[in-house]
This record gives C-alpha cells, sequence and structure tokens, in this order.
C-alpha cells in the first residue's frame, strides 16, 4: 500500500518537475519595447539554446534546476549574459530587454532627418569610415576608388593623357549626378572633369550616396542621385593623423589632418601635397598617368556659442597643374614629331558657413551659404580653353518633430556665373544661371511597419522656366531582418557646356547653349529594393542582402551633335533616354572574414524618332567583390575582384570585357601603420587590347577609355597615428 502512494504521488508530481526544466522569456528592444524576433537564449558549455518566435518568445526545455547563466544575442544588438536563480527562471516569464548595438545605428545627413538608416524610408548607402580609411590605402589622392567599388557606379575617364574622370550612376551620364560636400554643391559645371581627382579622402568621415532622384532637397542635376561626402568633426579628443604613400608609378602622397574641439571652439585641418611623374607603362609614348603637382589645405572653425547655437565656416583651397601627353615632349625633348600635350591647369577657392540656431522643443533653423571660385586652364597643341566659374549657394531651412513626423521646410538661392577668357573664334560662351528654390518634406511613421517620407520642390530658374519636383519614398519593416523601400521621384537638369562628351573636346568648336535654341532636360524615375538580413551558428555568421531594381526616363536629352565639319553643338533631341536594371549586394561575416558580393545589370538606351540606340560606356554587366580578414588594432587584408562586361563604343566598335584584381595589406601598431597595395595585378590595360588613338602620335584622335591605362601598380607607406587615444 504504502509504494502504491508514493508512486501515485510521483506520478502526480511528474507535470511540475517537467515545468520546472523550462526556461521562458519574452526578449524586446530596450527602446522601442518591441520583441525581438529570432533572437537567440543558450546556456554557454552546452547544447541548450533556442530562438525566439515573432513575439519574442523563446523557450530553453530541460534546463537544469540550478542558478542559471543564460547568453542571449540577436543581430544588430549587443549581446549579454545574465543569472537567474532556478527559483524565479523556471516558474515565472522573464522580459530580457536588449539595447541596439550602436555600430549598427549609422546616422545620415544627407536626408536632413534625425533617424537611423534603418528608419530612413530613403534609400542610401553609406560609406564608413573603416572603408574610406581602406580604400584610402589604395588611392590616398583622390576619391576615384572610393566611389567606383561600389554597385551601380562607374568612373568614366574622360581624357586618355590626363586622367580626367566623371562618375556615372545607374548608367546615366554624369552630369546627371550632384556632388556635394557636407551638403554643399562644389564639384559641378567646369570643375567637374576634375572634382573627384581634387577630392582626397583623408579628413572624411563618411561617404552618404542616394541613387535615383533627389531633387526634392537638392534640387536640379540629381537625376541620377547624388554623393555627399561628410567632413570629420572635431572631439575633444585631439586627433592628428598624416599618411605618406608612394607609388611604383611614380606618385607621391603627403596628407595631414589635425582636428580638436576646445571648449567652446573647434577647429579641423587638412592639407596635403599630391603629385605623380609622367608613367608609360605600355611604352605607346603617352602618359598613362600625367605628370601632376597639386597642393590643398582645407581649415574649418567650429564655434559652440551656447546650448542653442553653432557655427561653422570653412575654407578650401587648391591648385594643381596636370599635364599628359606625349613622354618627349613632357621630359623636355620636344621636336617636330613629339609635340602633344594636354595640359590642366586649375585653382580654386572656396567658403563655407553654417548656422544652427536650436529651437524650442524639437526645432533646428539652419542658415547656410557657400562661395566657389574656379579658374581652369585646358591648352593643347594651337589651342586654349580659358575660364572662371563663379558659383554661390543660399540656403535658410527649418526642421521640426511632431507626433511621430519630422518636418523639413526650406528655400535656396543658387547662382552660376561662367566667363571665358576668349582665346578662339567661337561664339561667346559665358553664361549667369540663377535658381530660386523652395521645398518642403515629411517623415511620417504610418505604423510600427510603415514610414513614409514625402517631398515637394519647386524651383524656377530665370533663364529656363520652372520644374515642379514631388518625391515619395515608402518603408515596410516587417521585422528587425526585413525590410523594403519604394521610391519615385522627377528631376530636371539645367542645360550647360560641361559635360562628359564636350570634355572629351577639350570643348573646342563648341558652341554655347542658350535658352533660345535649349530647354530643361526633365526626368522621372524610381526604384525598389528588398533588405534582408540575418544570423546562423549563433550569431557567428552574419549575412546581408540587398536586392534593388531601378529606372530611369529623361525626356528630351541634351546631346552633342555635330552641326558642321569640326563644329559642335548641345541639342535637346526629340526622344528621351531610359535606364533601367538591379543591383544586387551580398555581405556574410564570420569571426575574422568578411566577404562582400556585388552585380550590377544596367540597360541604357537612347530614343529617337527613328530608331533605338545603345548608350555607350556602359556595361551590361558589372560584379564585384572583396574578402577582408581583419584583427582589429592588429591586420587588415583584403583581396578584391571587379568584372566588366563588353561595352559599345562611339565609333560603332565594341569593347572587350576585362578583370580588376587587387590585393591590400596594413600591419597596425599604437601610433602607426604600414600599408602595401597591389593594383590591378592581373595588369589588364586598354593599351594590351589594341591602339589607344588613331592618326599620329604627333596628332592623334583618341578612342574612348573604357578601362585602364595605367596597368599593375604598387604603392605603400606610413599612416602615423598621434591622436590623443
Amino acid at each position: 500500500m504504502r509504494l502504491m502512494i508514493i508512486l501515485a504521488l510521483a506520478f502526480l508530481a511528474m507535470p511540475s518537475l517537467y515545468a520546472q526544466n523550462n526556461f521562458i522569456a519574452k526578449v524586446k528592444d530596450k527602446t522601442s519595447r518591441e520583441p525581438i524576433a529570432g533572437a537567440t537564449a543558450s546556456l554557454p558549455g552546452t547544447e541548450i539554446g533556442n530562438a525566439a518566435d515573432e513575439n519574442g518568445l523563446v523557450i530553453l526545455h530541460n534546463v537544469p534546476q540550478t542558478k542559471l547563466l543564460i547568453r542571449f544575442s540577436a543581430l544588430g544588438y549587443i549581446p549579454t549574459q545574465d543569472s537567474f536563480s532556478a527559483s524565479s527562471a523556471l516558474t515565472d516569464t522573464l522580459i530580457i530587454y536588449m539595447e541596439a548595438d550602436e555600430m549598427e545605428e549609422v546616422h545620415v545627413s544627407t536626408t536632413r532627418s534625425t533617424r537611423t538608416i534603418q528608419d530612413i524610408p530613403t534609400r542610401i548607402e553609406i560609406i564608413g569610415g573603416e572603408e574610406v580609411e581602406e580604400k584610402a590605402n589604395m588611392k590616398p589622392g583622390d576619391i576615384r576608388m572610393l566611389l567606383s567599388e561600389s554597385t551601380g557606379i562607374q568612373m568614366l575617364q574622360t581624357s586618355a593623357t590626363t586622367g580626367n574622370a566623371s562618375i556615372r550612376i545607374q548608367g546615366m551620364d554624369g552630369r546627371y549626378t550632384q556632388i556635394l560636400k557636407d551638403g554643399f554643391p562644389l564639384y559641378a559645371g567646369f570643375s567637374s572633369g576634375l572634382g573627384l581627382l581634387q577630392t582626397p579622402p583623408l579628413d572624411l568621415k563618411q561617404v552618404e550616396i542616394v541613387k535615383g532622384s533627389s531633387s526634392t532637397l537638392y534640387g536640379g542635376g540629381a537625376i541620377a542621385g547624388l554623393v555627399n561626402l561628410i567632413s570629420k568633426t572635431p572631439a575633444k579628443e585631439r586627433e592628428l593623423r598624416f599618411l605618406i604613400n608612394t607609388t611604383s608609378a611614380g606618385g607621391l602622397d603627403l596628407n595631414g589632418y589635425f582636428g580638436q574641439r576646445f571648449g567652446k571652439t573647434g577647429l579641423t585641418l587638412y592639407a596635403a601635397r599630391n603629385s605623380n611623374s609622367p608613367y608609360d607603362p605600355a611604352g605607346t609614348g603617352l602618359t598613362a598617368i600625367p605628370e601632376f603637382e597639386r597642393y590643398t589645405i582645407n581649415p574649418r572653425l567650429f564655434f559652440y556659442l551656447n546650448d542653442k547655437i553653432d557655427v561653422v565656416l570653412g575654407f578650401n583651397a587648391s591648385s594643381e597643374n596636370r599635364t599628359g601627353g606625349d613622354m618627349q615632349y613632357i621630359k623636355g625633348h620636344e621636336d617636330s614629331v613629339h609635340a602633344y600635350f594636354e595640359r590642366n591647369i586649375s585653382q580654386r577657392i572656396s567658403s563655407q558657413a553654417e548656422i544652427k540656431i536650436r529651437v524650442k522643443p524639437k526645432g533646428l533653423l539652419s542658415i547656410k551659404n557657400s562661395v566657389d571660385h574656379f579658374d581652369r586652364v585646358i591648352k593643347t597643341p594651337g589651342y586654349t580653353f580659358d575660364g572662371t566659374q563663379l558659383a554661390t549657394f543660399t540656403e535658410v531651412n527649418f526642421s521640426t518633430e511632431k507626433s511621430g513626423s519630422e518636418f523639413t521646410f526650406g528655400a535656396n538661392l543658387f547662382t552660376d556665373q561662367f566667363t571665358e577668357n576668349k582665346t578662339s573664334s567661337v561664339t561667346d560662351r559665358d553664361y549667369t544661371q540663377t535658381t530660386v528654390g523652395v521645398f518642403a518634406q515629411n517623415t511620417w511613421d504610418i505604423s510600427k511597419y510603415f514610414a513614409l517620407e514625402s517631398g515637394l520642390r519647386g524651383d524656377y530658374v530665370l533663364e529656363y522656366g520652372a520644374a515642379i519636383l514631388p518625391r515619395a519614398s515608402l518603408l515596410y519593416k516587417a521585422s528587425n531582418k526585413l525590410s523594403s523601400r519604394l521610391t519615385a521621384g522627377l528631376g530636371y537638369k539645367t542645360p550647360s557646356v560641361f559635360s562628359e562628351e564636350s570634355e572629351r573636346i577639350q570643348y573646342r568648336n563648341v558652341a554655347p547653349v542658350s535658352p533660345d535654341s535649349n530647354k530643361l532636360e526633365k526626368s522621372y524615375g524610381g526604384n525598389w529594393d528588398i533588405n534582408y538580413r540575418t544570423s546562423l551558428a549563433d550569431n557567428k555568421i552574419t549575412i546581408s542582402i540587398n536586392q534593388l531594381f531601378f529606372f530611369t526616363h529623361l525626356d528630351n536629352p541634351l546631346l552633342l551633335s555635330s552641326s558642321a565639319p569640326g563644329q559642335f553643338r548641345f541639342q535637346n533631341i526629340t526622344g528621351h533616354i531610359d535606364a533601367q536594371g538591379s543591383e544586387t549586394n551580398i555581405k556574410i561575416g564570420l569571426g575574422h572574414f568578411k566577404l562582400f558580393l556585388g552585380y550590377t545589370y544596367t540597360h541604357t538606351h537612347i530614343h529617337t524618332a527613328n530608331s533605338i540606340q545603345e548608350s555607350t560606356l556602359t556595361p551590361a554587366h558589372h560584379t564585384n567583390s572583396v574578402l577582408m580578414f581583419e584583427v582589429e588594432d592588429k591586420w587588415k587584408l583584403g583581396l578584391e575582384g571587379y568584372y566588366y562586361s563588353s561595352q559599345k563604343l562611339s565609333d560603332g566598335t565594341t569593347g572587350r570585357d576585362y578583370w580588376l584584381c587587387g590585393f591590400m595589406a596594413e600591419r597596425i601598431w599604437k601610433r602607426f601603420s604600414l600599408f602595401i597595395n597591389f593594383e590591378n595585378f592581373l595588369d589588364n590595360r586598354q593599351s594590351k587590347f589594341g591602339s589607344i588613338y588613331t592618326g599620329s602620335i604627333t596628332s592623334p584622335v583618341f578612342k574612348d577609355i573604357y578601362a585602364p591605362l595605367d596597368g599593375f601598380v604598387i604603392n605603400g607607406g606610413l599612416k602615423l597615428n598621434l591622436s590623443a587615444k
């Protein structure tokens, strides 16, 4: 009888014993109090673990009835672990709060929002400070490589001998991309062929890229997208860095940066000298890299007057002499045969000023102004193009936040004046363009799943008329792992003689544009992307996938045509250009390794009444792959591979496909590091595929440049970090 009673009691106790072996918790975001689906809980040193469901509920079965040490982790959150007593942990449903990883919370300024990149409806690509530093190891003198190795972006060389270059986003001509620095438009017009070459990366905190129409906040020119270069700002701790780089092609870069805040004032100072000897790896007798010498200085003063008012004053000056052409001519051995050259002499002086006034409760008034004075002389045998561009930009905008919505209102004035110092009989190409614009933008959290960013801009170009530019972006956040963005907008571009086409011929015999014969180019377009990220093996492997589809339609595009033998004129054709395609980005992280994979498909055509033509110099297929190995504060190793498919050229032929591969290594110590980079170690050069010009070396007529000319180049150097930390 006693045995039967004991067995009955044991049977009744079994459900209780089973329940006591289950650990139950709900995992939530510490700030939003929203459940974190997919968060994992595990007992270190055991195989016990599980993932939370869509409600953040996680259950661990068969845990020991002792004091429990449990680790919680989730993608984008700081891992945490804590001890729980068996008496509470095995009987109650516990609430676990996790903090978002600040490294994941990237703030952007291009959209003028206080939100992090994950919560902004506009799709923005960020090249962060760490990646900026890595690319500076490869090309310390300019930002071409920094931008060209992103999906959907192509650097197009517009001069075979001096290296002048333009940026293309999603298959559209460079004039349809707006390049800003800290929100100021500094690199348009006459300077566009040199702007990318004259902007070193050492003083940049990050680069923000918006693809597709971005005209609501920034006006004309942002049809294909915009690139905003964000400068470093001073911190309380001193930052002092130097970079010394030399190359096997005769290059030398000396860069220095200082930044520090002193109470209510702050200072950043960037200075550089960049130079190169003439370089001809193919033995063609013409420079693949020109001879140049450039000096740059960029001081910025910060005044923190009180808790409401900040003032930033900046100044930029640069001077460059760049000469390409016949190697014998450049080395001083000129004769009747070896006499071809192309020389660019340029000087830039610009100023930037901004006042920020914080208005209670959550308002910010910003007033900014910039003045940019750019002189440039282009010389070739028997021809000189000499001009000065003076551009000013003034803006007032006010941002505020109320009940889950952010509002931005503003107005700006942009003036652009070009004056040519005439040396030929070409019709006067001087012009003055004045644009007045007003804009408004709202970002609204419709629900916890949807956010909408909508904007409207009205511009009036005194010489060409009005443009109304609506834009909308919708963000759908299904979970912390899955989100999607849909964007559509209108854009426009004011006519100008400055484009990739005219830059290639040094503006020789190019007639001026005018309101009488030309009109605004107007566009519409959109993009849709899907972003998914997850983790495997208890967050040891992280995976991020982004798929983008894009489309741009440009009406009455302004194209350069021959008006008479040797004479050229820009005309708005009756027809349109459409660019469409897709971008795929995959990022995989495992321990010290990171793998980046990208693929771009671009389909761009010019439609006229009688024909449909494929756009030139636009590869349909482009891949990029980067494998990085990094041990923090010790080693960085990188292996890269980029593929470009064949491209149609302007002479009717097709350029062949090619690969570019590189390897980079950096050894880091506390105060300095040594780096070396093997760029294009397969030595793929367009000069290997055939001659880059027709005619004689005395008067060469250059073909389109679609592949590198400099070939395999090794660079390496020293970085000094004398910062306070």
